[in-house]
């Protein structure tokens, strides 16, 4: 390993988590080239630092690229993380496109401009996946990402669904993966006081959070404070999916299902 050898248990699950999801679903091929979204913060330092190590021991052969996208945000700086990926032996690209400007004029005032920010700057992600040949762009989405995304979905949206763990994306050419979906921000907070990732700061944007995604982690927070492993189950509820128990007709049609089976039913509420 690169600051020590014997790996602490946080970062053991960490590899686990990671493993499953790579195999599970297929998300990396022989050969593969892949585009890693490096943004600066301590997921994508996670992501980074789990794939290259299990690059050096993995039976199938791939290679990483690392990215960051420097969108022209006053005061930023990633001096940092090239000179981390520099000593880590990694390949880097970075991307200067100024986007802040677009994103900062067309954001309505007191809105968040992460939405578009991030809109924009996956773009500019698939774009240099194209340019540097790459066959799969990797995100650090993690474990509260999927959750919140689903508490998103659910509350404002209508739809019963997270964040996709594989997806082609809208240009029809880019391979996303999220290697990190069943990984715990809190042992990843843990792996990067532990590593020293040198993590650069929030905030260049403006003040605005996004509010309704900041409301529905606090909610996830306030769960887990009360009922201990409820994110956990939460996250193998999202993997153990019962289609006669949902009220999708096309679901139902497209399945084939005649009717929903009484025996272990098990929910709450019912006369």
């Amino acid at each position: 390993m690169h600051q020590q050898e014997i790996p602490t248990k946080a970062e053991r699950h960490l590899r686990r988590d990671l493993a499953r999801a790579l195999r599970g679903f297929r998300m990396i091929d022989p050969g593969d080239r892949i585009l890693v979204a490096m943004s600066g913060g301590k997921d994508s330092y996670a992501l980074f630092h789990l794939l290259q190590d299990l690059a050096r021991r993995a039976p199938v052969p791939f290679s990483l690229v690392a990215v960051h996208v420097h969108q022209g945000q006053p005061g930023h700086d990633p001096a940092p993380l090239v000179a981390w990926l520099q000593a880590r032996g990694a390949e880097l690209h970075v991307e200067h496109d100024a986007t802040y400007p677009i994103v900062m004029r067309t954001t309505p005032p007191g809105k968040s401009p992460c939405s578009m920010c991030c809109r924009l700057r996956r773009a500019i992600l698939y774009r240099v996946a194209k340019q540097l040949g790459c066959t799969k762009v990797a995100l650090g989405h993690h474990r509260e990402d999927t959750l919140v995304t689903l508490l998103l979905n659910l509350t404002f949206s209508g739809q019963l669904k997270a964040m996709p763990p594989k997806l082609l994306a809208e240009d029809g050419e880019n391979v996303v993966i999220r290697p990190l979906l069943y990984c715990a921000e809190a042992e990843i907070r843990q792996l990067a006081v532990t590593h020293q990732f040198p993590v650069l700061p929030k905030g260049l944007c403006g003040p605005a959070p996004d509010l309704q995604r900041q409301a529905m982690g606090q909610l996830l927070d306030a769960l887990e404070a009360r009922h201990a492993g409820a994110k956990a189950q939460m996250l193998a509820a999202v993997a153990n999916v019962r289609p006669t128990h949902l009220l999708d007709v096309g679901l139902w049609e497209r399945l084939g299902l005649p009717l929903a089976a009484e025996a272990g039913e098990g929910e709450g509420g019912e006369e």
